[in-house]
Formats: structure tokens, sequence, C-alpha cells
């Protein structure tokens, strides 16, 4: 399992039009084959700055399967209206820590 780290800006003013309509994003993404969970957590310091956290079965369930994938267009036709820069992307594995267990 691997987790996508995704820092994503939205344009300053449409913060609850942004929350408002991600429902409907993880909605798109949740069916994706390989989508384990989906959590977005809000800035403090930086309101307009979001950090979305993806488990994925593998690096290619999120850059093949999904990404490759028609849902990725209904996904970025959903929330990519509201960036105000293109979103920061990482994976990550665990190396200790409870999912090791």
């Amino acid at each position: 399992m691997i987790t996508e780290h995704a820092v994503i800006s939205i344009r300053p003013g449409t913060e609850a039009d942004f929350e408002a309509d991600f429902p409907r994003a993880v909605e798109v993404i949740s069916r994706a084959k390989g989508c384990l969970q989906v959590r977005m957590l809000r800035g403090i310091e930086r309101p307009s700055t979001y950090l979305l956290l993806i488990q994925w079965e593998s690096v290619e369930a999120h850059t093949v399967g999904f990404r490759e994938s028609p849902a990725f267009g209904e996904w970025r036709a959903i929330i990519g209206p509201y960036f105000d820069d293109a979103p920061e992307v990482e994976h990550f594995e665990a190396v200790a820590g409870p999912a090791l267990a």
C-alpha cells in the first residue's frame, strides 16, 4: 500500500465551493480500482491550501489505473477549476508504524 500526498492550492475565495464539490470528486476516485481511502485536510496557516491523502494498492493503481482512465477527466472537471496552481503530488510508503504490523 502507498499513500499519494498532494498539496493543492485553491484560488482564494473559492474554498467553500471547493469543499462543497469535493464529495462528488471523492465518489469518482473511490470507484477507481486500487483506491483504498481518500482524506482531505485544510491548512490552518494557509486556508487556501489543502492536503489530499489517498491510499492506493500501488503506485501503478494511481498513475496508470486511475490517471489513464476516463475517471481522471471526471475528477479534474470537478476540482480542477478551483486550482490556483498545479498540485504537487508525491507517493510514500510506510517504513515504520502500525501500518506494518
